[in-house]
C-alpha cells in the first residue's frame, strides 16, 4: 500500500483537498494521511471548515500557528521533517495552493527524496513581492507531479522548461467543493438571515498586506466603500488581520456597511451566490465567483488567475482605491457580464487527480 501525506494549512487548502481525499477512497492501494500544519488556527478560519466540508479529523496537527513568514516557514519545516522521521514509508507528499505550508512541506519532502505532487501548479502573478508567488515558484520547481487548473497554467510551466510528462490538466478541485455544497449553502439561506435578498448587496473581502497594511491606503479603500455604500448595501466579513488594522485607524462607520466576523464555508458560499458583486483581493474568490457567474472586482495590480478574466466574470481594478467607485458605478448602471466558466471546472477535478496518483504510485 502506498502512503500519501496530504498537507493542508490554511482555509483555501481545505476546499481543495476535500474532493481529492474523497476521490482517493476509490483506490484501496493508496493510503492517504491528512496532515494539518495549523498555519491557520482561528476557529472561524480553520476548524469549522473541516466540519462543513466533511474532511476527516487530521491524522496529525502540527499546531504551528501564526508568525512572520520566515519563522512560520522554518517551524513548519522542522515539524514536518520530524513527522517524516516517523512516516518512513511515505511515498509522496501532496500539497495544494500557495501558502507557506505548501512550500515548506514540499522542500522538506524533496530533500528527503520523497516525491511531491502540487495541486494548483503553474499559476503566476509575476509579482515577486507577493509571498504566494515565491511559494508557487519554489513548489513547482521541486515537484514530481504538477496538477494544473487551467490551460494558461500549463503554458506558464512549459515556458519555464518543465518536463511536459509531469504536467496534468485536471480542472479545479476548489470548484468541485463549491458544486458539491452549493445546494446545501442555498438551503441555509445566510443572506436572508442577514436581512438581504438576492442582488441587493455587495460583498467585500480584503486581507492582502498591499491593501490593509498601509494606513493611507486602507483609509482610501474605506472612503471608497463608504461611497459605494451610498448606492448598495455592503457586507464585509473581516479577516482578523484586517480588523486589527481598521480598529487601529478608528475608521468611521457607515449605516449601509455591515461588518462581521469571518463566516463558515457554507454561509459564505450562500452569501457569494446571491450577491450583486464581490470586491476582493482573494485569489480563491476570483475563481468561486467565476464558477457562480457572479461579477467580481479584484483590487490588485495583477492576478495569478487570468482565466477568471478571460473566461470568467472577474475584472482587475489595479492597486488604486480610486478605481473602485467608477468600476462599481459601471457595474450597477450596466448589464452584468455573461457567466462563463473555464473548461474542466466541472466538479470532477478530484477524481482526475486521484486517478493520476493511482497510476503513478500503485499502477492503477
Amino acid at each position: 500500500m502506498a502512503e500519501l501525506l496530504c498537507v493542508v494549512g490554511a482555509r483555501p487548502n481545505f476546499m481543495k483537498m476535500a474532493p481529492i481525499l474523497d476521490a482517493l477512497r476509490a483506490y484501496p492501494k493508496l493510503r492517504p494521511l491528512l496532515i494539518h500544519t495549523g498555519q491557520h488556527y482561528d476557529e472561524a478560519m480553520s476548524r469549522v471548515f473541516f466540519t462543513e466540508l466533511g474532511l476527516p479529523t487530521p491524522d496529525r496537527n502540527l499546531e504551528i500557528g501564526s508568525d512572520t513568514h520566515a519563522r512560520q516557514t522554518a517551524r513548519i519545516m522542522e515539524a514536518f521533517d520530524t513527522l517524516l522521521d516517523e512516516r518512513k514509508d511515505a511515498r509522496l507528499v501532496l500539497v495544494v495552493g500557495d501558502v507557506n505550508s505548501t512550500m515548506a512541506c514540499a522542500l522538506v519532502a524533496v530533500k528527503r527524496n520523497v516525491e511531491v505532487a502540487h495541486v494548483e501548479a503553474g499559476l503566476r502573478s509575476r509579482d515577486r513581492g507577493m509571498p504566494e508567488e515565491i511559494n508557487r515558484l519554489v513548489t513547482d520547481a521541486v515537484s514530481n507531479l504538477l496538477f494544473a487548473t487551467s490551460a494558461d497554467a500549463i503554458d506558464n510551466l512549459r515556458a519555464e522548461g518543465v518536463d511536459p510528462s509531469i504536467i496534468h490538466l485536471v480542472g479545479n478541485p476548489m470548484i468541485d467543493t463549491l458544486r458539491r455544497h452549493l445546494e446545501a449553502a442555498r438551503k441555509r439561506n445566510a443572506p436572508a438571515e442577514l436581512g438581504y435578498s438576492r442582488g441587493t448587496y455587495a460583498v467585500v473581502t480584503l486581507h492582502r498586506p498591499s491593501n490593509v497594511d498601509d494606513a493611507d491606503g486602507l483609509h482610501r479603500i474605506w472612503n471608497a466603500l463608504r461611497t459605494v455604500a451610498d448606492r448598495i448595501s455592503v457586507f464585509f466579513p473581516v479577516h482578523p488581520r484586517t480588523r486589527s488594522r481598521m480598529e487601529a485607524l478608528g475608521l468611521a462607520a457607515h449605516p449601509n456597511i455591515r461588518l462581521s466576523a469571518p463566516l463558515g464555508y457554507l454561509d459564505f458560499l450562500g452569501v457569494m451566490d446571491q450577491a450583486r458583486f464581490l470586491l476582493t483581493d482573494s485569489g480563491g474568490i476570483q475563481e468561486e465567483t467565476t464558477a457562480l457567474g457572479v461579477p467580481c472586482l479584484t483590487l490588485r495590480a495583477n492576478t495569478e488567475r487570468p482565466v477568471t478574466i478571460s473566461e470568467g466574470t472577474n475584472r482587475l481594478l489595479g492597486s488604486s482605491p480610486e478605481s473602485v467607485v467608477p468600476a462599481v458605478n459601471a457595474l450597477l448602471d450596466g448589464p452584468a457580464p455573461a457567466p462563463r466558466c473555464p473548461a474542466l471546472w466541472d466538479g470532477k477535478a478530484g477524481e482526475r487527480i486521484a486517478a493520476v496518483l493511482s497510476r503513478h504510485l500503485a499502477g492503477g
